[in-house]
């Protein structure tokens, strides 16, 4: 297929949106099926995939781009497409991504972030204000400021709130600020539209409100094509596995941040690590009233190895084994919580049993409720050692390329259900 016979992205707005990560480069087509499956009327991001992926994968942006547009085509879809450069931290990085032809530009600040600004007591926090004071020219806008949201939530922006959130995160807004403008710049260059997306995300601790308002109020004012932010949401969003935490407290929160970003913008609220959060996807789309994105990106690398599991038993077992001898160095830049001692080896199971511990099966979990089973965890954290083993990786992709309508059924399977759960909060 030439490439003048392939699609180009295209920017998506404010239409609900769904980024699907394909971490080997043939998932797309099982992509495209969920889509058409569920009749979602949400907009896809079939490419997608963020430095690190790329990184540990050894893919390129080019090959990301035209592996999914390929297989798009292929499949048949005829509707527009957004493309993901995600989790971007460099100018390098956005020069490559958008020579590629990525139109959707998550900017990741986070090695600017100060991770310990929530644990200061006030001299503590008051000291380090005054090294760090340049970083935050906006700080005197907004303290004493009152932000009342239709939610009847009234945000303080006290002087302790101010200057926690310049601590924090004065450096990072000023390095977003400047990857948008290059992120402006390089696209103008090029000829072509951009959209952006804030992640700030990647803290310990949630996102407080005030901080919400004063990050994505200095990235507007700045100019900032912001389409979406990813804040740091209640509870545990863990790799590979349903939401942790209490789902009504969550559904309150994320209706007042819905509502600033009503106020700032509009833009979306974007949930990252969304892979398997089905039991929290009707709360966020009903609270964003559908202004929402969503990013997976390892739940299809997980499906992959499914196909193995019920074609190549032996491989299975071989993949399980190299994982758990991988995981703990491999879960370093991963927030997760399994343990290779909380997890069965494989040599005892069956192979029946070897799928429910790795990667289990919907017949075992309730319905509108997401994959809870630690063992995806120790897979989906080393992908990247085991695709890129010259013998493993290998045997992966020949299988996946043996068995496609497997692959298709599964991924087809696997995201109609998120997009299904989407649906009922819209």
């Amino acid at each position: 297929m030439s490439e003048s016979s392939v699609n180009k992205c295209v920017t998506l707005g404010l239409a609900p949106s769904f980024g699907f990560g394909d971490r080997i480069g043939l998932a797309t087509p099982g992509h495209v099926r969920a889509m058409q499956r569920s009749g979602s009327g949400i907009a896809p991001i079939f490419p997608q995939q963020s430095i690190r992926e790329m990184t540990r994968t050894q893919r390129t942006a080019d090959q990301v781009m035209r592996d999914a547009l390929v297989g798009a085509k292929q499949a048949g879809w005829e509707g527009p497409i957004g493309a993901d450069a995600d989790h971007l931290k460099t100018p390098e990085d956005v020069e490559m991504t958008a020579r590629a032809g990525f139109t959707f530009f998550t900017i990741d600040p986070s090695d600017a972030v100060d991770q310990h600004a929530d644990d200061y007591s006030e001299s503590e926090l008051r000291e380090r204000f005054t090294k760090i004071r340049d970083q935050a020219p906006w700080y005197g806008s907004y303290v004493g400021k009152t932000v009342e949201l239709p939610t009847g939530t009234i945000v303080e922006l006290d002087e302790q709130a101010c200057m926690r959130a310049a601590v924090k995160y004065g450096a990072a807004i000023q390095k977003a600020i400047a990857l948008g403008a290059k992120i402006a710049s390089a696209c103008a260059r090029l000829g072509q539209d951009h959209e952006i997306e804030l992640s700030v995300d990647e803290t310990e601790q949630p996102t407080t409100l005030a901080e919400h308002y004063i990050i994505a109020d200095q990235c507007i004012d700045a100019g900032m094509r912001l389409v979406s932010l990813a804040p740091r949401f209640l509870g545990d969003f863990e790799k590979g596995v349903d939401y942790k935490g209490n789902l009504e407290e969550l559904e309150s929160s994320l209706r007042d941040h819905a509502a600033i970003a009503q106020i700032l913008g509009p833009y979306k609220l974007s949930l990252h690590s969304g892979s398997d959060k089905l039991s929290m996807y009707p709360a966020l789309a009903r609270t964003t009233q559908g202004l929402f994105h969503v990013k997976t990106a390892g739940t299809s690398y997980l499906e992959a190895l499914r196909v193995v599991a019920r074609h190549d038993e032996s491989l299975f077992r071989e993949i399980i084994r190299f994982a758990r001898s991988r995981y703990d160095t491999d879960k370093a830049t991963y927030h997760v919580s399994a343990t290779v001692s909380g997890v069965p080896d494989e040599t005892d199971l069956s192979k029946e049993e070897l799928e429910k511990v790795y990667l289990e099966c919907w017949s075992d979990v309730a319905p509108g409720v997401g994959f809870t089973n630690p063992g995806r965890q120790i897979l989906h954290c080393t992908f990247g050692s085991t695709l890129t083993d010259t013998r493993l990786g290998t045997a992966i992709r020949n299988l996946l390329d043996a068995y496609p309508e497997t692959y298709e059924e599964v991924l087809a399977d696997h995201f109609s259900r998120h997009l299904e759960a989407l649906q009922a909060g819209m």
